[in-house]
């Protein structure tokens, strides 16, 4: 059963980096492009980050360009996003996503094309 487990969440202050992992189990890693997504109370869900098969190519939201790092490492079979200079706008619950693509380039940022998610971690900034 495939399996993916987010971590590194917490309650932090404005400014503030946190890092996010997310391992994935029981599948073949390097075949999937893989995202986080995040969901802030009372708002759909939207894609924050994302990365290819192979590590190349990154994909970011607007609003996390240049504070946010996505990365990962397929020995491992673990992603990390690297988040500085958080802000409020960054409170949510964020999800790992894998969408299997075997043949294709680049990834997608929609949600409903990623087959497996995590069960997410909570972001929390303090006033």
């Amino acid at each position: 059963q495939v399996q993916l487990a987010e971590s590194g969440g917490g309650l932090v202050q404005a400014g503030d980096s946190l890092r996010l992992s997310c391992v994935a189990s029981e599948l073949t890693f390097s075949l999937y492009a893989m995202a986080w997504f995040r969901q802030a109370p009372g708002t759909e869900r939207e894609f924050v980050a994302g990365i290819t098969r192979s590590g190349e190519e990154t994909y970011y939201a607007d609003s996390v360009k240049g504070r946010f790092a996505i990365s990962r490492d397929n020995a491992k079979n673990t992603i990390y996003l690297q988040m500085n200079s958080l802000n409020a706008e960054d409170t949510a619950v964020y999800y790992c996503a894998a969408d299997f693509r075997p043949m294709q380039r680049g990834l997608a940022t929609e949600e409903y094309k990623y087959r497996y998610w995590g069960q997410g971690t909570r972001v929390s900034l303090s006033s």
